[in-house]
């Protein structure tokens, strides 16, 4: 009996396995084995209409280089505060958005739906729709704010704190309903009889919110936290169509100036060590969230 009982886990292992090799076999393909061949174009000096001539090994020269950049560590800088106005914005509205539509109202299902348009609609749509937005001659923003006036228009595109002002606007407006989605799964595990008995102590909604909503949401705040600040370090299409790095650099982000170092100059090895820094400090700032704020939350999610 024992050896019967040994012989069908052996096979469930067997077939989970199976399982599992596809999918790692993906990953390995489409994740791995690009991060590992921008590393090996990131130690070349490779330089696109060129002759490679063996794509001559610098080791780290591209990095050195890099560090001593100023358009790269200008770029860095935009990048991290992009991330964090970002994500901080995205994170409260998404937390506002979670809390009503967990509520029950005649059309909850409908609301849900609407909020999540902007999220569905494809990035480059929607910087398009936010470039005509901003726009200094014919943008709806200047038309509500100056109406006909064209002489107080404000050339928001062309001014670099308003641009980057602008390019987090539309990220917020883009990416909280997703956010929102991921609180809105933690809020829905929380039993209704612990409000039950809170009211019955005579606690406040504010008072709820913060002993019970707050504490039990942290994991689901977690995952939307992590999510957002991995795709807001790779934030590309929406500077591609809206302000193209402008002006004066001050919407360049990391991702873009890579592109640029690759596409428009044609420095593959240059462009590649960019690519490979995004993805260290990503990684970076997610094993930091994880260690440092999200150790206590992952415990409480076991």
């Amino acid at each position: 009996m024992t050896g019967v009982r040994l012989s069908l886990l052996t096979r469930e292992r067997i077939f989970g396995v199976v399982l599992l090799v596809p999918c790692f076999l993906f990953v390995a393909v489409f994740a791995f084995y690009p991060i590992l061949y921008s590393f090996y174009l990131s130690l070349h000096r490779i330089i696109l209409g060129l002759p490679r001539l063996g794509e001559p090994f610098v080791g780290l020269t591209n990095y050195r280089d890099l560090l001593h950049d100023r358009i790269a560590l200008h770029a860095l800088g935009n990048t991290f505060a992009f991330v964090f106005i970002s994500t901080f914005f995205e994170i409260l509205l998404g937390l506002a958005i979670a809390l009503v539509i967990n509520r029950h109202f005649r059309g909850r299902g409908l609301v849900r739906a609407a909020i999540l348009v902007p999220w569905a609609i494809p990035t480059v749509v929607s910087s398009q729709m936010w470039r005509f937005i901003f726009n200094d001659k014919y943008g709806l923003l200047n038309f509500l704010l100056y109406g006909s006036q064209t002489s107080s228009y404000v050339a928001w595109l062309a001014d670099p704190a308003y641009a980057f002002t602008a390019i987090v606007a539309a990220d917020v407006w883009k990416t909280s309903s997703f956010a929102g989605l991921l609180i809105l799964a933690g809020l829905q595990v929380i039993p209704d009889e612990l409000y039950d008995a809170a009211r019955i102590d005579g606690a406040s909604a504010w008072q709820q919110f913060l002993r019970i909503t707050l504490p039990l949401i942290r994991p689901a705040l977690l995952v939307a936290l992590l999510f957002r600040t991995m795709d807001a370090f790779r934030v590309f299409d929406l500077v591609f169509v809206m302000t193209q790095g402008g002006p004066a650099d001050s919407t360049n982000v990391l991702q873009f100036y890579g592109y640029k170092k690759i596409f428009a100059e044609g420095l593959m090895g240059y462009g590649s060590t960019i690519s490979v820094l995004v993805f260290l400090v990503t990684f970076v700032v997610s094993l930091l969230y994880i260690r440092v704020v999200g150790r206590r939350f992952l415990q409480e999610m076991g």
